[in-house]
């Protein structure tokens, strides 16, 4: 991030012109200073001055200022590649699609603002500071790049210990860390001896503190911002809450997918696991690596071994013959930026055809079908080469809704040598599939030392009733990790105080008062306002709810969810005339969302309106047939409109798409028991017994319908 001027300025502002989606831009200079002439907010062409040019490399963007001291990043960018590369040019970063003025990725849109987006890992000592009250921003920074303290904390106590020593005087300050508030060199420095025999290195000793890995992740993750005083040398989840291997983020197998930044993908390897840490092979202060190509990696891997075109099967110095293509293969952000995949894993061929995840052979042979890379995997090391079972199969499984899932997520919990990445998302997604049988798990899991698996466990317990939430996540609500508090806090917050002793109420308030603090602190967001008017919701303060929704609109008009939860809360006081009105507002916007259409449907059931709703539900259904419980609500609303075949060939139809759906499953037995049908019946019972073998009500109800129809 620089000061545009004639060193910073890397693109072309001799009034060069650049067109997307009918706009044309112009970007000229003037008297020393860079303008460019766009479409802003309101979708006319205004003129911009350019407050800082932010990065340098493959690509430059460029920061305006506005009055309200938001920071906004250009979606147009110079590629600064060569020529010969493709750069030397203007682009869109978003190519494909027709961004217009209201679209939420707009550039003057609150997902192009840096105060939020982009600040805090771009500059030293970040304060977002949102004035809420002015709704505007009066951000401030102690250097206008990353520098020293970035990393190592605050360093006036190691300036007076430098004076000292440089005087030859006893420091008046010192911690055995030169005066710095973390130690971020690892004292064994990393000892590794290569084994002659698998050509691979042991570290000596583990690392003796881990705050190297927690202070490259503040940055370099996927994550959200939950505190703004960062204290070095506390565990990154303490104000920070990181992605986990989320749908549309990451491949099932773990694969980067989204942009995710590095330590998500790099915690899954096992060379993490060994105690490999980010310095083994980056020079933080450099920015540069220890050594170019594959030298880096024959500190740990014997050349002798792996450098080998036995090894790779490609001709020595083309693509394929180096380490990081076949182990860390790269996908392109920003149109132009590559960057590798950090989770350094053996192609899976065979892992394509069954969870339909990439590999890095046919992300170079893209001509070539995945069978041909398995054969030739085969051809080059065998039948039973790398067939293992991977814990991306559980996460695919738990995806898709297929039989066996709660089985396959109980066994990579449970399985300590699997990343604890892994292991954390299969708890988040356990919650749609717990049973009796798999509860112990999640209880195990709230013990776990890795605070990681801890938050997890919380959210697991999301579809557990109320006084099972409480016994098991009111200790958490004392959990030192401020993440997993929060996660805890935010699972008790919707049971009924009567519940809680005098001890637990006061935990629990004490949890929210903290967990309202941070999302005050990000009052510059919708999703903030979104959840403090639930929290209201929760506690019956309905006015300062809806004040909160409104607030949400005032920020983000685009954000859907903010309309869905309002009309719900108009329902909840007997206001769904203008609930109906709400949503249909935010029709206009998304006349395609599903969720929208869904919530618009019943709201019309509560107003008497069955014809309308019908409709609605219909479409919201068809609109999203990824949705088992939105098929499930249609199909009743035909049951209950007295259209029985119609609703019944919904249900069937629904449950072809997610046979492991237990809700449909219970609905078709009970459809069937009541028209007569037990052998229909029997077979969805026996079908949902399989999927819940531990559950006691549906054994009940399997040995009653064998009974009547003996």
């Amino acid at each position: 991030m620089q000061v545009p001027d004639k060193s910073t300025v890397l693109g072309d502002f001799d009034d060069a012109t650049f067109t997307y989606n009918g706009v044309t831009s112009t970007f000229y200079e003037r008297d020393g200073r860079y303008f460019v002439r766009t479409d802003g907010p309101d979708g006319v062409l205004h003129d911009y001055e350019i407050a800082y040019t932010f990065g340098a490399v493959p690509l430059q963007q460029y920061l305006i200022e506005f009055p309200d001291g938001r920071y906004q990043a250009l979606s147009i960018c110079w590629d600064t590649r060569p020529a010969g590369e493709g750069g030397q040019r203007w682009f869109h970063l978003y190519p494909d699609a027709a961004i217009d003025h209201d679209d939420e990725l707009h550039w003057t849109g609150v997902n192009q603002n840096w105060n939020f987006m982009c600040a805090e890992c771009h500059s030293t000592d970040l304060k977002k500071r949102f004035l809420a009250n002015e709704n505007r921003f009066d951000t401030t920074f102690e250097e206008i790049n990353v520098s020293c303290e970035a990393c190592h904390g605050p360093g006036s106590l190691h300036v007076e210990w430098a004076d000292a020593v440089a005087l030859r005087r006893t420091p008046p300050y010192d911690n055995g860390h030169m005066g710095l508030v973390v130690r971020l060199e690892d004292p064994g420095r990393g000892t590794w001896i290569v084994s002659p025999e698998t050509g691979s290195g042991t570290r000596m000793a583990p690392p003796v503190e881990t705050q190297e890995m927690e202070t490259c992740a503040r940055c370099h993750s996927r994550r959200g911002l939950i505190w703004e005083e960062y204290e070095f040398g506390r565990p990154l989840l303490d104000t920070h809450r990181l992605a986990l291997l989320e749908e549309g983020l990451y491949h099932a197998d773990g694969q980067i997918e989204e942009e995710v930044y590095v330590h998500g993908s790099y915690l899954q390897r096992k060379m993490f696991q060994k105690g490999v840490t980010c310095s083994d092979c980056h020079d933080p202060h450099s920015l540069e690596m220890h050594f170019p190509d594959d030298s880096v990696c024959a500190r740990c891997h014997s050349r002798e071994k792996f450098a080998t075109q036995e090894h790779h099967f490609h001709k020595p110095g083309t693509k394929g013959a180096f380490c990081v293509d076949c182990h860390m293969p790269p996908k392109n952000y920003m149109v132009v930026d590559p960057r590798h995949d950090h989770s350094l894993r053996i192609p899976r061929p065979d892992l394509s055809l069954t969870l339909g995840t990439p590999n890095a052979c046919n992300d170079c042979h893209s001509d070539k079908s995945v069978q041909w890379s398995m054969d030739w995997i085969v051809k080059w090391y065998g039948e039973d080469r790398r067939q293992e079972p991977h814990y991306g199969e559980a996460l695919h499984a738990a995806r898709q809704g297929l039989m066996g899932a709660e089985q396959g997520l109980v066994e990579l919990i449970e399985n300590e040598e699997a990343p604890a990445i892994a292991r954390a998302t299969a708890l988040t997604l356990l919650s749609r599939y717990l049973t009796a049988g798999s509860l112990p798990v999640v209880e195990r899991a709230l013990g776990s030392p890795d605070p990681m698996i801890r938050m997890a466990a919380v959210r697991a317990t999301e579809a557990l009733d109320d006084a099972a939430r409480l016994s098991l996540n009111y200790p958490m609500l004392h959990d030192p990790v401020r993440a997993v508090r929060f996660e805890a806090a935010t699972r008790l917050a919707s049971a009924p105080r009567e519940m809680f002793s005098s001890p637990q109420r006061t935990a629990l308030q004490n949890t929210l008062a903290e967990y309202r603090e941070s999302l005050r602190f990000n009052a510059d967001r919708a999703e903030s306002h979104l959840n403090l008017a639930w929290l209201h919701s929760m506690s019956g303060e309905l006015d300062k709810a809806e004040e909160a929704y409104l607030k949400a609109l005032e920020l983000d008009p685009l954000f859907p969810t903010t309309y869905i939860n309002l009309a719900d809360l108009y329902r909840m006081q007997g206001r769904d005339r203008e609930g109906e009105r709400t949503l249909r507002r935010a029709l206009e916007l998304y006349p395609d969302s599903g969720d929208i259409r869904h919530a618009l449907g019943l709201s019309l059931v509560r107003l008497q309106r069955p014809v309308e709703a019908r409709e609605e539900l219909r479409l919201a259904s068809e609109s999203m047939p990824d949705s088992a419980r939105y098929a499930y609500v249609y199909g009743v609303a035909l049951l209950d409109s007295g259209e029985p075949r119609k609703g019944l060939e919904v249900l069937e139809e629904a449950h072809e798409r997610h046979p492991t759906d237990r809700e449909l499953l219970v609905a078709l037995v009970s459809i069937h028991r009541s028209s007569g049908n037990l052998e229909a019946a029997l077979d969805y019972a026996r079908k949902l017994q399989a999927l819940v073998p531990q559950d006691p009500n549906v054994q009940r109800m399997l040995t009653e319908l064998e009974a009547s129809s003996s």
